[in-house]
């Protein structure tokens, strides 16, 4: 398959980014199928939060912040947990060991 340079732009600061044809190449050879939502320069912004492990929350109008965590009590086992989603009390709520194994029973 023959490549050339796209132009593309960013999801985050809106600039126009190329995305070259090495990079597709690469994308494919990697089996990632979509184009990158980021430029160069998000991508790295990002990517230096994520190592100095902040998370990346989005509020209801779509803006990045700090995600939120929920404290709940486990449904399963009793134990306390964190939950980065408002819970509903029609739902059950597990700590993530619990929430494993209920998924790993129904898979």
């Amino acid at each position: 398959m023959t490549y050339v340079d796209r132009t593309l732009n960013c999801v985050d600061c809106g600039t126009e980014f190329v995305h070259s044809a090495e990079d597709q190449e690469y994308y494919a050879q990697k089996g990632f199928v979509s184009d990158p939502k980021r430029c160069p320069s998000c991508r790295a912004s990002r990517r230096s939060m994520r190592e100095n492990g902040e998370s990346f929350g989005r509020d209801h109008a779509g803006a990045q912040g700090p995600r939120e965590y929920f404290a709940v009590v486990c449904t399963r086992c009793g134990n306390q947990a964190q939950v980065p989603f408002k819970p509903h009390m029609d739902r059950p709520v597990y700590c993530s060991d619990c929430f494993r194994a209920v998924h790993a029973q129904g898979a």
